[in-house]
Protein backbone atom coordinates (compact mmCIF):
# COMPACT_ATOMS: atom_id res chain seq x y z
CA UNK A 1 0.00 0.00 0.00
CA UNK A 2 1.65 3.24 -1.32
CA UNK A 3 1.32 6.14 1.64
CA UNK A 4 0.19 9.97 0.65
CA UNK A 5 0.87 13.08 2.46
CA UNK A 6 -3.00 14.91 3.31
CA UNK A 7 -2.42 18.09 1.86
CA UNK A 8 0.00 20.11 3.44
CA UNK A 9 0.03 18.42 6.62
CA UNK A 10 2.63 16.05 8.04
CA UNK A 11 0.15 13.38 8.12
CA UNK A 12 -0.11 10.35 5.81
CA UNK A 13 -3.00 8.02 4.63
CA UNK A 14 -3.17 5.36 2.80
CA UNK A 15 -4.09 5.60 -1.00
CA UNK A 16 -7.14 3.41 -0.59
CA UNK A 17 -9.53 3.68 2.51
CA UNK A 18 -12.54 1.78 3.73
CA UNK A 19 -16.20 3.18 3.71
CA UNK A 20 -18.05 2.44 6.15
CA UNK A 21 -21.71 3.15 4.72
CA UNK A 22 -22.37 -0.53 4.34
CA UNK A 23 -21.92 -0.76 8.58
CA UNK A 24 -25.23 -0.96 10.42
CA UNK A 25 -27.59 -1.35 7.67
CA UNK A 26 -30.20 0.94 9.12
CA UNK A 27 -32.86 2.88 7.00
CA UNK A 28 -31.90 5.05 3.89
CA UNK A 29 -28.70 3.02 3.54
CA UNK A 30 -30.23 -0.47 4.06
CA UNK A 31 -29.42 -0.97 0.35
CA UNK A 32 -26.11 -0.56 0.33
CA UNK A 33 -25.42 -2.98 2.94
CA UNK A 34 -25.75 -4.05 6.58
CA UNK A 35 -22.13 -5.33 8.11
CA UNK A 36 -22.68 -5.87 11.54
CA UNK A 37 -19.35 -6.09 13.88
CA UNK A 38 -18.24 -9.73 13.50
CA UNK A 39 -18.28 -9.18 9.79
CA UNK A 40 -16.81 -6.01 9.81
CA UNK A 41 -13.76 -7.14 11.99
CA UNK A 42 -13.26 -9.53 9.00
CA UNK A 43 -12.71 -7.12 6.70
CA UNK A 44 -10.51 -5.10 8.91
CA UNK A 45 -8.11 -7.62 8.84
CA UNK A 46 -8.35 -8.27 5.51
CA UNK A 47 -7.47 -4.58 5.05
CA UNK A 48 -4.98 -3.94 7.80
CA UNK A 49 -3.16 -7.22 5.72
CA UNK A 50 -2.91 -4.70 2.77
CA UNK A 51 -1.79 -1.44 4.53
CA UNK A 52 -5.17 0.00 4.41
CA UNK A 53 -5.30 1.18 7.89
CA UNK A 54 -7.55 4.25 7.74
CA UNK A 55 -12.03 3.64 8.34
CA UNK A 56 -14.00 6.59 6.87
CA UNK A 57 -17.57 7.04 9.12
CA UNK A 58 -20.40 10.10 9.79
CA UNK A 59 -23.08 10.40 11.72
CA UNK A 60 -25.88 9.93 9.62
CA UNK A 61 -24.42 6.61 8.58
CA UNK A 62 -27.29 4.35 9.67
CA UNK A 63 -27.83 6.88 12.32
CA UNK A 64 -24.98 6.70 14.34
CA UNK A 65 -24.91 2.47 13.16
CA UNK A 66 -21.82 2.75 11.39
CA UNK A 67 -19.43 4.30 13.55
CA UNK A 68 -20.74 2.21 16.40
CA UNK A 69 -19.73 -1.24 14.30
CA UNK A 70 -16.83 0.40 13.32
CA UNK A 71 -15.79 0.71 17.05
CA UNK A 72 -16.67 -2.60 17.84
CA UNK A 73 -14.46 -4.06 14.95
CA UNK A 74 -11.54 -1.58 16.03
CA UNK A 75 -11.30 -2.78 19.65
CA UNK A 76 -7.99 -3.92 21.02
CA UNK A 77 -6.61 -2.20 18.18
CA UNK A 78 -7.24 1.56 18.11
CA UNK A 79 -3.38 2.33 17.46
CA UNK A 80 -3.32 0.43 14.26
CA UNK A 81 -5.86 2.62 13.03
CA UNK A 82 -7.05 5.75 11.59
CA UNK A 83 -10.56 7.11 11.46
CA UNK A 84 -12.15 9.48 9.86
CA UNK A 85 -15.92 10.84 10.03
CA UNK A 86 -18.14 13.33 9.41
CA UNK A 87 -20.88 15.85 11.00
CA UNK A 88 -23.11 18.71 9.61
CA UNK A 89 -25.76 16.76 8.44
CA UNK A 90 -29.27 16.48 9.99
CA UNK A 91 -29.01 14.23 13.40
CA UNK A 92 -31.85 14.45 15.35
CA UNK A 93 -35.50 16.37 15.29
CA UNK A 94 -34.20 19.58 17.77
CA UNK A 95 -33.29 22.98 16.18
CA UNK A 96 -29.72 22.26 17.04
CA UNK A 97 -29.75 19.06 16.02
CA UNK A 98 -28.19 20.17 12.12
CA UNK A 99 -25.33 22.53 11.13
CA UNK A 100 -22.32 23.55 12.42
CA UNK A 101 -22.43 25.82 14.82
CA UNK A 102 -20.28 25.28 18.13
CA UNK A 103 -23.32 23.57 20.11
CA UNK A 104 -23.66 21.00 17.39
CA UNK A 105 -20.25 19.99 16.17
CA UNK A 106 -18.84 19.57 20.15
CA UNK A 107 -22.20 17.64 20.81
CA UNK A 108 -21.48 15.96 17.50
CA UNK A 109 -18.01 15.02 18.26
CA UNK A 110 -18.71 14.19 21.90
CA UNK A 111 -21.20 11.71 20.01
CA UNK A 112 -19.11 9.99 18.02
CA UNK A 113 -16.21 9.63 20.25
CA UNK A 114 -18.67 7.70 22.30
CA UNK A 115 -19.85 5.79 19.62
CA UNK A 116 -16.09 4.67 18.56
CA UNK A 117 -14.93 3.92 21.65
CA UNK A 118 -12.17 6.12 21.18
CA UNK A 119 -10.82 9.23 22.72
CA UNK A 120 -9.91 11.03 19.27
CA UNK A 121 -10.79 11.39 16.33
CA UNK A 122 -8.01 11.12 12.95
CA UNK A 123 -9.73 13.21 10.56
CA UNK A 124 -13.27 15.32 10.97
CA UNK A 125 -14.13 17.03 8.40
CA UNK A 126 -18.02 18.88 8.01
CA UNK A 127 -20.02 16.68 5.84
CA UNK A 128 -21.87 19.94 4.10
CA UNK A 129 -21.51 23.63 3.85
CA UNK A 130 -23.50 25.24 6.79
CA UNK A 131 -24.10 28.98 5.71
CA UNK A 132 -25.90 30.02 8.76
CA UNK A 133 -22.90 29.73 11.05
CA UNK A 134 -20.38 32.58 10.09
CA UNK A 135 -17.10 30.04 9.34
CA UNK A 136 -15.38 32.11 12.42
CA UNK A 137 -17.39 29.83 14.87
CA UNK A 138 -16.67 27.37 13.08
CA UNK A 139 -13.41 27.31 12.78
CA UNK A 140 -12.94 28.51 16.59
CA UNK A 141 -14.98 25.51 17.83
CA UNK A 142 -12.76 23.26 15.21
CA UNK A 143 -9.59 24.69 17.19
CA UNK A 144 -10.93 24.35 20.90
CA UNK A 145 -11.53 20.75 19.63
CA UNK A 146 -8.05 19.95 18.14
CA UNK A 147 -6.28 22.26 21.13
CA UNK A 148 -8.35 19.08 23.41
CA UNK A 149 -6.97 16.67 22.05
CA UNK A 150 -10.41 14.90 20.75
CA UNK A 151 -9.75 16.15 17.30
CA UNK A 152 -6.31 15.77 15.17
CA UNK A 153 -6.57 17.09 11.47
CA UNK A 154 -9.79 19.16 9.87
CA UNK A 155 -11.21 19.01 6.72
CA UNK A 156 -14.82 19.87 4.66
CA UNK A 157 -16.72 17.68 2.40
CA UNK A 158 -18.90 18.85 -0.81
CA UNK A 159 -18.15 22.58 -0.34
CA UNK A 160 -17.82 24.75 -3.43
CA UNK A 161 -14.49 26.65 -4.53
CA UNK A 162 -15.48 29.81 -2.46
CA UNK A 163 -16.65 28.33 0.67
CA UNK A 164 -13.20 26.33 0.92
CA UNK A 165 -11.67 29.22 0.08
CA UNK A 166 -13.22 31.74 2.44
CA UNK A 167 -12.83 29.42 4.94
CA UNK A 168 -9.51 29.44 5.03
CA UNK A 169 -8.63 32.54 4.50
CA UNK A 170 -10.53 33.00 8.03
CA UNK A 171 -8.25 30.14 9.26
CA UNK A 172 -5.22 32.18 7.54
CA UNK A 173 -6.48 35.65 9.58
CA UNK A 174 -6.65 34.41 12.95
CA UNK A 175 -4.35 31.29 13.13
CA UNK A 176 -7.62 28.27 13.28
CA UNK A 177 -6.10 24.84 11.83
CA UNK A 178 -6.61 25.06 7.61
CA UNK A 179 -8.40 21.96 6.05
CA UNK A 180 -6.02 19.67 5.22
CA UNK A 181 -8.74 17.30 2.96
CA UNK A 182 -11.68 17.83 1.09
CA UNK A 183 -13.89 14.72 0.73
CA UNK A 184 -15.28 15.36 -2.68
CA UNK A 185 -17.20 13.38 -5.48
CA UNK A 186 -14.53 12.34 -8.62
CA UNK A 187 -14.99 9.63 -10.51
CA UNK A 188 -14.79 8.84 -14.29
CA UNK A 189 -18.06 9.41 -14.93
CA UNK A 190 -18.09 12.46 -12.60
CA UNK A 191 -15.14 14.99 -13.69
CA UNK A 192 -16.44 18.14 -12.57
CA UNK A 193 -13.92 18.17 -9.31
CA UNK A 194 -11.46 19.39 -11.44
CA UNK A 195 -12.72 22.75 -12.74
CA UNK A 196 -12.19 24.67 -9.61
CA UNK A 197 -11.66 22.02 -6.48
CA UNK A 198 -8.36 20.59 -7.88
CA UNK A 199 -6.78 23.73 -9.38
CA UNK A 200 -7.95 25.34 -5.79
CA UNK A 201 -6.29 21.90 -3.57
CA UNK A 202 -3.03 22.29 -5.66
CA UNK A 203 -2.75 25.98 -4.98
CA UNK A 204 -3.64 25.78 -1.21
CA UNK A 205 -2.36 22.10 -0.30
CA UNK A 206 -5.66 20.75 0.61
CA UNK A 207 -5.98 17.56 -0.38
CA UNK A 208 -8.81 15.40 -2.04
CA UNK A 209 -10.44 12.31 -0.06
CA UNK A 210 -12.66 10.84 -3.16
CA UNK A 211 -15.96 9.46 -1.94
CA UNK A 212 -18.33 7.40 -4.50
CA UNK A 213 -15.40 6.56 -6.92
CA UNK A 214 -17.45 4.24 -8.73
CA UNK A 215 -19.93 6.86 -9.73
CA UNK A 216 -22.15 5.87 -7.65
CA UNK A 217 -21.88 2.28 -8.26
CA UNK A 218 -21.77 2.59 -12.16
CA UNK A 219 -18.61 1.46 -12.90
CA UNK A 220 -18.84 -1.77 -11.21
CA UNK A 221 -18.66 -2.79 -14.46
CA UNK A 222 -22.44 -4.53 -14.37
CA UNK A 223 -24.34 -2.30 -16.32
CA UNK A 224 -24.44 -2.62 -20.27
CA UNK A 225 -25.27 -1.00 -22.94
CA UNK A 226 -28.86 -1.71 -24.19
CA UNK A 227 -29.37 -4.45 -20.88
CA UNK A 228 -31.71 -4.02 -18.06
CA UNK A 229 -30.12 -2.85 -14.63
CA UNK A 230 -29.16 -6.01 -12.58
CA UNK A 231 -31.62 -6.82 -10.11
CA UNK A 232 -29.18 -7.10 -7.10
CA UNK A 233 -27.79 -3.14 -8.06
CA UNK A 234 -28.47 -0.78 -5.10
CA UNK A 235 -28.95 1.96 -7.98
CA UNK A 236 -32.33 0.78 -8.21
CA UNK A 237 -33.04 1.77 -4.40
CA UNK A 238 -30.47 4.65 -3.96
CA UNK A 239 -29.77 6.06 -7.85
CA UNK A 240 -32.34 9.53 -6.92
CA UNK A 241 -29.51 10.18 -4.19
CA UNK A 242 -26.83 9.92 -6.23
CA UNK A 243 -25.13 12.08 -8.80
CA UNK A 244 -27.01 12.10 -12.48
CA UNK A 245 -25.18 10.19 -15.44
CA UNK A 246 -26.44 10.36 -18.69
CA UNK A 247 -26.60 6.87 -20.26
CA UNK A 248 -25.04 7.73 -23.60
CA UNK A 249 -22.38 9.21 -21.23
CA UNK A 250 -22.15 6.27 -19.06
CA UNK A 251 -21.63 3.68 -21.89
CA UNK A 252 -18.88 5.68 -23.76
CA UNK A 253 -16.50 5.43 -20.83
CA UNK A 254 -17.84 1.82 -20.04
CA UNK A 255 -16.59 0.82 -23.47
CA UNK A 256 -13.29 2.84 -22.99
CA UNK A 257 -13.12 0.81 -19.20
CA UNK A 258 -13.59 -2.73 -21.14
CA UNK A 259 -10.77 -2.18 -24.04
CA UNK A 260 -8.46 -1.23 -21.25
CA UNK A 261 -9.48 -4.13 -18.99
CA UNK A 262 -8.39 -6.69 -22.05
CA UNK A 263 -5.35 -5.04 -22.44
CA UNK A 264 -4.52 -5.21 -18.47
CA UNK A 265 -6.71 -7.84 -17.28
CA UNK A 266 -7.59 -5.97 -14.64
CA UNK A 267 -11.39 -5.59 -13.24
CA UNK A 268 -13.41 -2.63 -14.71
CA UNK A 269 -13.32 -1.12 -10.88
CA UNK A 270 -10.01 -1.90 -10.36
CA UNK A 271 -9.10 0.75 -13.71
CA UNK A 272 -11.37 3.13 -12.55
CA UNK A 273 -9.81 3.19 -9.12
CA UNK A 274 -6.28 3.33 -10.56
CA UNK A 275 -7.52 5.97 -12.94
CA UNK A 276 -7.96 8.20 -9.58
CA UNK A 277 -5.29 7.21 -7.92
CA UNK A 278 -3.34 9.00 -10.78
CA UNK A 279 -5.34 12.46 -10.20
CA UNK A 280 -3.41 15.63 -9.44
CA UNK A 281 -4.27 16.31 -4.84
CA UNK A 282 -5.91 12.83 -4.64
CA UNK A 283 -4.76 11.58 -1.25
CA UNK A 284 -7.09 8.63 -0.76
CA UNK A 285 -10.01 6.88 -2.56
CA UNK A 286 -12.70 5.75 -0.20
CA UNK A 287 -14.19 2.86 -1.60
CA UNK A 288 -16.59 0.69 0.19
CA UNK A 289 -17.88 -3.19 -0.18
CA UNK A 290 -20.66 -5.20 0.86
CA UNK A 291 -18.38 -8.41 1.68
CA UNK A 292 -14.84 -9.87 1.63
CA UNK A 293 -15.06 -10.07 -2.33
CA UNK A 294 -15.92 -6.65 -2.96
CA UNK A 295 -12.75 -5.81 -0.82
CA UNK A 296 -10.36 -7.95 -2.09
CA UNK A 297 -11.23 -6.57 -5.78
CA UNK A 298 -11.11 -2.94 -4.60
CA UNK A 299 -7.90 -3.80 -2.73
CA UNK A 300 -6.49 -5.01 -6.35
CA UNK A 301 -6.43 -1.30 -7.19
CA UNK A 302 -3.29 -0.74 -5.81
CA UNK A 303 0.55 -1.71 -7.25
CA UNK A 304 0.36 -1.01 -10.06
CA UNK A 305 -0.12 2.02 -13.04
CA UNK A 306 -2.22 2.68 -16.23
CA UNK A 307 0.21 3.83 -18.97
CA UNK A 308 -0.11 7.28 -20.02
CA UNK A 309 -1.67 6.20 -22.89
CA UNK A 310 -4.55 4.11 -21.18
CA UNK A 311 -4.58 7.40 -19.34
CA UNK A 312 -5.07 9.85 -22.20
CA UNK A 313 -7.75 7.26 -23.59
CA UNK A 314 -9.97 6.77 -20.32
CA UNK A 315 -9.39 10.81 -20.14
CA UNK A 316 -10.90 11.27 -23.49
CA UNK A 317 -14.09 8.95 -23.12
CA UNK A 318 -14.87 10.63 -20.27
CA UNK A 319 -14.49 14.04 -20.54
CA UNK A 320 -17.41 16.65 -20.52
CA UNK A 321 -18.03 19.94 -21.84
CA UNK A 322 -17.42 22.22 -19.13
CA UNK A 323 -19.05 24.83 -17.48
CA UNK A 324 -18.81 28.94 -17.59
CA UNK A 325 -16.18 30.60 -17.04
CA UNK A 326 -14.16 27.18 -17.40
CA UNK A 327 -14.51 26.46 -20.98
CA UNK A 328 -13.71 30.34 -21.78
CA UNK A 329 -10.78 30.12 -19.49
CA UNK A 330 -9.52 26.67 -21.33
CA UNK A 331 -8.52 29.53 -24.27
CA UNK A 332 -5.85 31.18 -22.33
CA UNK A 333 -4.04 28.02 -21.31
CA UNK A 334 -0.92 30.00 -22.07
CA UNK A 335 -1.07 31.77 -18.08
CA UNK A 336 -3.75 29.68 -16.64
CA UNK A 337 -3.11 26.23 -17.29
CA UNK A 338 -5.24 23.37 -16.59
CA UNK A 339 -4.68 20.94 -13.57
CA UNK A 340 -4.17 17.52 -16.07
Amino acid sequence: MEYRRLGVSGFRVPALSLGTGTFGGVGRLAPWGSTQAEEARRMIDICLDAGLNMFDSADIYSGGAAESVLGEAIKGRRDEVLISTKATFRSGEGPNDVGSSRFALVRGVEAALKRLGTEHIDLFQLHGYDALTPPEEVLATLDQLVRAGKVRYVGVSNYSGWHLMKALGVADRHGYPRYVAHQAYYSLVGRDFEWELMPLGLDQGVGTVVWSPLGWGRLTGRLRRGQPMPEQSRLHATAEFGPPVPEDYLYEVVDALDEVAAETGRSIPQIALNWLLQRPTVATVVVGARNEEQLRQNLGAVGWKLTPEQMARLDAASARPRAYPYWHQAFFGERNPPPV
